[in-house]
């Protein structure tokens, strides 16, 4: 099975500027930002899309949410930030891997 490039940063495979892992999570800063602070929180279980996800990914989903906050406040998102998880191609989901998108302005 060829490994998609979310699957491959989470291996070690391609490098990543690093915010956060542990053995279930992945976050890591966006390679073309959209806002001054964007960064991806990924699960290293490969899930396409929310398309696909199913109960059995409920907690890892959960742990994506919980931990946007965290790092948004680390980055010095305090005042607010967005959270973007495209799906499918109508949604402009660009990598097959579930991500969530967390961007802001810092204040």
């Amino acid at each position: 099975m060829t490994m998609c490039l979310f699957c491959k940063i989470s291996a070690g495979e391609i490098p990543a500027n690093k915010l956060y892992e542990d053995d279930e999570v992945m976050a890591f800063h966006d390679i073309h930002p959209k806002a001054p602070v964007h960064f991806l929180i990924i699960p290293k279980k490969h899930i396409d899309s929310l398309f696909t996800a199913t109960a059995d990914d409920q907690a890892i989903l959960g742990k994506l949410l919980l931990l946007a906050p965290k790092l948004a406040k680390e980055q010095g998102l305090a005042d607010g930030f967005q959270t973007r998880v495209h799906t499918g191609p109508a949604g402009g989901q660009e990598v097959y891997h579930i991500h969530l998108h967390v961007l802001g302005q810092p204040a």
